[in-house]
């Protein structure tokens, strides 16, 4: 498989203002594979998980010197820790000692190359993590392109990343792109089911690896609720009756959160901070709601209006039971639960494109999927799940903000073309969304 995270990570390892690093993401998503794969490419590895071997724990807990305690980890080990090799501290959530020692590597010995990695970390560095002296990578599942590559699609892939014009797309590989799409929505990106289909051919066994995958979240609901007195029995049910409603959230045609759906008669001081707990863990994203589109986008948000979404369309599919024979009716993949499939992929391509995060806007009757901000750019996103394009809402929306709607986007299943103002970007291209921004403004 190739992960296109190793690039950043390059980039990483040649900056003169490396400091130790911290990969986060959720559970599964191929964050140890990652950092391993890294490893090659260094003179030797030196990897530590914290899970697994509790005893490396006592170094960091007994003094603060970093060459004291890559020297007690050398020698407990019998692995050679030279400044050319690539330290992994993996499951770090597991050591808060190792992870405030990451000041001290930064301070005192910023000549190591220093990774970390751990699943539910988002938790840990929410309680008060000193930043400033770590740099921090997001990392989330495959994306439709690394799907491809793994797929054995290169050629399609290779095709994609050729697009220099806006110029229709070819029938012979629009319609592969499409039937390799659909194939995106069974299996999501995480790794596991993507090496199963890509190996197999059987979708029965990506079924097996999401419902493994799902079990494990849910397992991980409970497994650090004891670690803080504020985490009793009564919040991890919280958190899973939050986690149960993902599908019914997303299959309203509103699609704004609302704590009713989760249990009648909840309210939002008794599940906002179990809902932020899903946050924290990576497992949900929260979209918030923009009162209109002005610069910077986050001076307008509403934090009592968002939206929630699974953290990969695969897994999605899964939770929501939708079977995989809907692979073979048409675009019903595309427009089931209205559209709540592909309103998720589409998300999931374009959170780490843009440096601030997307949000939507609604005015009754109208709503808008997404809006982002791309440098001074202030760009409204419709979602339409078919060739169907017609869409009221994005209309008002450019009517009433015409002067502030340089450019406009419309994914779906039409072809790639630039009407006006309206770009339309066939839904195979998303992970591209921000290159084609700048090819349709002249960048």
């Amino acid at each position: 498989m190739k992960r296109f995270i190793l690039d950043d990570l390059r980039k990483w390892k040649e900056s003169k203002y490396r400091k130790p690093l911290i990969l986060r993401g959720a559970r599964q998503v191929g964050k140890t594979w990652a950092l391993q794969e890294f490893g090659k490419e260094f003179e030797s590895v030196a990897y530590f998980n914290f899970d697994e071997s509790e005893e490396y724990k006592q170094f960091f807990e007994t003094t603060k010197d970093v060459h004291r305690i890559l020297q007690n980890l050398s020698f407990a080990s019998g692995q050679r820790i030279t400044k050319g090799t690539l330290i992994i501290f993996d499951e770090i959530q597991n050591c808060n000692s190792a992870l405030n020692s990451l000041k001290y590597f930064c301070e005192n010995a910023s000549e190591y190359f220093v990774v970390c990695a751990g699943s539910l970390l988002g938790l840990t560095l929410s309680k008060g993590f000193p930043v400033g002296k770590v740099d921090f990578l997001d990392m989330g599942p495959m994306t439709f392109s690394e799907f491809l590559i793994a797929n054995g699609d290169e050629g399609l892939y290779d095709y994609l990343q050729s697009i220099e014009t806006i110029e229709a797309i070819p029938d012979a590989f629009f319609n592969p792109l499409c039937e390799k799409l659909k194939m995106y929505f069974v299996t999501g990106g995480m790794p596991e089911p993507v090496l199963r289909w890509t190996q197999e051919r059987e979708v029965a066994l990506v079924d097996r690896a999401l419902d493994g995958i799902l079990g494990s979240y849910e397992r991980d609901f409970g497994k650090h609720h004891d670690e803080a007195d504020e985490w009793q029995r009564h919040d991890v049910q919280k958190i899973t009756l939050i986690w149960n409603s993902l599908p019914s959230q997303l299959a309203k045609e509103n699609k704004k959160f609302l704590y009713s759906v989760v249990k009648g008669g909840a309210r939002a001081r008794e599940y906002e901070d179990s809902l932020q707990w899903l946050v924290n863990a990576d497992l949900v994203k929260k979209v918030f709601k923009i009162s209109k589109p002005g610069l910077p986008v986050s001076a307008y948000e509403d934090l009592d209006s968002f939206k929630i979404y699974h953290g990969d369309v695969g897994l999605l599919r899964r939770q929501s039971r939708l079977n995989h024979s809907a692979f073979a009716e048409g675009n019903r993949l595309f427009t089931e639960f209205k559209g709540a499939l592909t309103e998720n992929f589409v998300l999931q391509s374009i959170l780490r494109q843009f440096d601030n995060a997307p949000h939507y806007w609604a005015e009754a009757p109208y709503e808008v999927d997404f809006v982002i901000q791309k440098e001074n750019d202030v760009i409204p996103i419709e979602i339409k799940s078919g060739e169907s394009v017609s869409s009221v809402s994005l209309k008002n929306y450019r009517k009433k903000y015409e002067h502030e709607t340089p450019l406009a986007v419309r994914l779906s299943l039409k072809n790639f073309s630039l009407d006006g103002n309206v770009l339309n970007v066939p839904l195979f291209m998303a992970d591209r969304l921000s290159k084609l921004i700048e090819l349709a403004r002249g960048i």
